[in-house]
């Protein structure tokens, strides 16, 4: 499959309304094609950060504007020598009227404040962690050795990501791969625990602030976000919150080998 037959598939695959060869087809040419990947990855955080935009009016709401409404008639029925009960049409177009403004009000909000630049992150790592595990493609250089895996970076990126074995620890390393996040190639690097993977993403900070740890739930993954050796660090599993956070200490306690 072509990047051309990709970019016209893409989004019907998405969406899960691609037949199963062409999904079959799409997902080989994803593995051997970063600008697809990386498109594909977009688009995963894209319709995650859509799909919090709207949201539903609360469920009182409908009867709220109708006794609103209701009492307001009365009130003018009253005043007009008790004539029957009639809900005006004027007051039914303006009770749908104040719903819509409601609605649109909440979704225009929610859409303008929109995902901050790190929620957009944590939804970019997730989706190349989900990636990584639907195509097959979890490791480029598949390996418990941290003196395999570290060298087989050199000369693929611009820098050079820290590698730590942490088997005695429980996690063993399985190996390491490219990916592309923030725009930039990065390096994922990959352990598991019983039968638990989890990616940790690294490339060079740009940010000299920096920032605290940040731990993120989406799709029903964790993601934790901190900064080491100067490099922006991810780290992305189904692993519950307190084993990730315990992984992550441990590469903060260890120096790079």
């Amino acid at each position: 499959m072509s990047c051309k037959q990709t970019e016209e598939l893409i989004d019907a695959y998405v969406d899960g309304e691609l037949d199963l060869v062409n999904s079959l087809e799409l997902e080989r040419h994803l593995r051997d094609c970063q600008a697809c990947s990386h498109r594909h990855a977009s688009l995963l955080a894209l319709r995650s950060a859509v799909g919090g935009v709207y949201q539903q009016a609360p469920a009182d709401l409908k009867n709220r504007i109708t006794s609103a409404v209701r009492s307001s008639a009365i009130r003018t029925n009253q005043r007009s020598d008790a004539r029957p009960l009639v809900l005006p049409l004027r007051w039914i177009a303006f009770a749908s009227s104040i719903a819509l403004l409601v609605l649109v009000t909440l979704g225009a909000y929610r859409l303008l404040s929109g995902p901050s630049r790190d929620d957009m992150l944590a939804r970019e790592v997730v989706a190349s962690h989900i990636r990584s595990l639907m195509t097959d493609h979890l490791a480029d250089v598949p390996s418990s050795d941290q003196h395999t895996v570290k060298p087989w970076f050199n000369g693929k990126l611009d820098f050079s990501p820290p590698v730590v074995d942490l088997d005695d620890q429980g996690f063993t390393l399985v190996g390491g791969r490219l990916d592309y996040v923030n725009d930039r190639p990065v390096a994922a690097i990959v352990y598991q625990r019983k039968k638990h993977l989890v990616n940790l993403f690294i490339w060079p900070s740009t940010d000299e602030s920096g920032h605290s740890e940040k731990v993120s739930k989406l799709q029903g993954y964790n993601a934790v976000y901190w900064k080491q050796y100067d490099m922006d660090c991810w780290a992305v599993s189904d692993l519950n919150p307190d084993e990730l956070r315990d992984f992550v200490q441990l590469l903060q306690s260890t120096s790079s080998q």
